[in-house]
């Protein structure tokens, strides 16, 4: 089995409702973390949205589902990342804003995958 369970080559509902579920939160990660990397250069924001960030990344990296583990332990990094180069270690700041791009074009990658994966199961259901 891959990861769309299957009965006849048509996609479960609980596959499709999980690819659905996980497409919108890589996606909606992605640009967070885009948003998060512009706003990173401010003195004062950065600092917030760091550590806002930091707050989202261990809720998620918390739950007992591997995806969101996965994101959490991203968005956590960056998170942290953003805060220590606020906090007063300028040196990590270039490291930061690369490391938060990366970050955020792979969750948005995952995000689109998992809509055409998501959709495709749907056309296979119609």
């Amino acid at each position: 089995m891959n990861d769309i369970e299957r009965r006849n080559d048509i996609p479960s509902t609980k596959s499709l409702s999980k690819l659905g579920i996980s497409a919108v939160g890589y996606t909606a990660a992605g640009v967070f973390l885009f948003f998060l990397n512009a706003v990173s250069g401010l003195p004062f924001l950065g600092f917030i949205a760091g550590g806002a960030v930091c707050l989202l990344g261990i809720a998620s990296f918390t739950s007992k589902d591997p995806a969101d583990k996965k994101a959490g332990s991203i968005i956590l990094a960056a998170g942290a990342l953003t805060l220590l180069s606020k906090i007063g270690i300028p040196a990590i700041s270039p490291l930061s804003g690369t490391l938060l791009r990366i970050g955020a074009i792979g969750l948005f990658a995952l995000g689109i995958w998992n809509g055409i994966k998501f959709f495709l199961g749907l056309k296979k259901r119609s």
